[in-house]
């Protein structure tokens, strides 16, 4: 019921955002239909019903990738102050949005079966002079628990996952174990001397450590030293105050997954040019998602985890090329931001890659005398096409809403907003001369060896 609430009350872009996860659990649900209609209308060919239920897995992760990226963005969800004293923690937010996102795709798992069953049929006789009744067997009577399982997967996929991400983490400084003293965390022998979290004041002993923090002056203590010597340490039992509030974090060490990125991309790569070699076939015709062989899926699969794990490195690598050889104001912002947002925009980055490197590839191996596009094929590639764009989208709007309090603190500076512009152009323009020739380069060598 709150999440119906919360739902109801949210603000029109969450609305949007909401829907267009509906709309892509709608689509691919219906995809998931069509497997099984095809899996009853070819009873005698199992191995072709299997790949193209395999090939649904591509909707399925878009989805679901979406519906995370969703959920991250859901304003309704995000822990603010008091929230814990009326039970509203962690974990019943994480339970909320987690039931939020089922909500969404179970109403597009609804829509998918409503479709479903007009096109055979079922609720108001076969529409388009019956042209869809071949791949949903229309003539034979639909299993409603294979139908019903297979609506479930989104939701109970979409949701699982949204829990497991916005699962609440412990965020308290290092225990006594962590730097080899102490006897437990409770009454714990010793300090830390890290900066204490969001909403760490609330808990035991930290208005003490506050206290702390501050001491007060005594005859013992050794003022600073001036002109230039060396300051004196602090004394004893007493520990050095935090610095400058407004200086800015230093930005995230690079991300460790691009040397694994580039070694799944490699291995990607070559069991595409085994599978192009290992067919006989000739002009192999990869414009329909399931006309092609396992070992091209499995291929297609690996290049886009590589370009997945491939995408954080790389926008970290391009925040660290904005700052070099002397940079001013503007190229410092925007390669800073990026080095920070790596992880939260390299990996759509990197999803979106795959999929245009896929959508080229599949254009390139297109053949005008035989077309092998389907209705089916060119709804699902437009499907994970869009949820990929549109998981893009929301990721960027989230980094937007991260660095809220920088850039409100950057305007109160003086900071003109023009620069504020000229640093994002600065940043697509970088993250587009990186991966653009990247999908093109990958698509070149997908598309080779299957073309011959």
């Amino acid at each position: 019921m709150l999440a119906l609430r919360l739902t109801r009350g949210a603000h029109p872009a969450v609305h949007l955002r909401r829907a267009l996860l509906a709309v892509a659990s709608a689509g691919t649900g219906f995809l998931l239909l069509c497997a099984l209609g095809y899996a009853m209308s070819h009873a005698d060919n199992p191995a072709a019903s299997v790949l193209r239920l395999a090939w649904c897995l591509t909707p399925l992760a878009a989805t679901v990738h979406f519906a995370v990226a969703v959920a991250r963005t859901d304003p309704a969800t995000k822990p603010r102050p008091g929230l814990s004293a009326i039970g509203l923690g962690p974990a019943r937010l994480m339970s909320i949005s987690a039931a939020t996102t089922a909500l969404s795709c179970t109403l597009g798992s609804m829509l998918a079966l409503l479709f479903f069953l007009h096109l055979r049929g079922d609720l108001t006789g076969i529409p388009f002079d019956g042209a869809a009744s071949a791949f949903l067997a229309a003539d034979q009577p639909l299993p409603v628990p294979a139908a019903l399982t297979l609506l479930a997967l989104v939701p109970a996929i979409a949701s699982v996952t949204v829990a497991l991400v916005l699962r609440p983490r412990d965020t308290r400084p290092g225990t006594a174990r962590a730097t080899g003293r102490g006897y437990g965390r409770f009454g714990a022998y010793g300090r830390s001397v890290a900066r204490e979290t969001f909403g760490a004041y609330g808990r035991f002993g930290a208005r003490f450590r506050i206290a702390v923090r501050q001491p007060a002056a005594t005859p013992d203590a050794v003022p600073p030293a001036v002109n230039g010597s060396t300051p004196a340490e602090p004394p004893p039992g007493s520990v050095a105050p935090d610095p400058d509030p407004t200086q800015p974090p230093a930005p995230r060490n690079a991300p460790a997954g691009l040397p694994w990125g580039v070694t799944v991309l490699t291995a990607g790569l070559a069991v595409e040019a085994y599978a192009g070699r290992a067919t006989s076939a000739p002009g192999l015709g990869l414009g329909s998602l399931t006309s092609g062989t396992p070992a091209v899926l499995a291929g297609w699969v690996l290049t886009a985890l590589g370009l997945t794990l491939v995408g954080p490195g790389l926008t970290h690598l391009c925040g660290r090329l904005l700052q070099a050889a002397r940079p001013g104001a503007l190229r410092l912002l925007a390669g800073r931001v990026l080095m920070e947002e790596a992880n939260r925009i390299g990996r759509p980055l990197g999803v979106v890659s795959a999929v245009a490197s896929g959508a080229f590839a599949m254009t390139a191996l297109y053949d005008t005398n035989a077309p092998s596009f389907g209705p089916l094929s060119t709804f699902g590639t437009l499907l994970v096409t869009g949820c990929t764009v549109a998981t893009l989208l929301t990721s960027a709007v989230e980094a937007k809403h991260a660095r809220a309090d920088t850039t409100a603190a950057l305007l109160r500076l003086g900071a003109p907003t023009t620069m504020l512009r000229s640093a994002a152009a600065l940043r697509a323009g970088a993250l587009l001369a990186v991966f653009a020739p990247l999908t093109l380069i990958v698509a070149e060598l997908a598309a080779l060896p299957l073309a011959r």
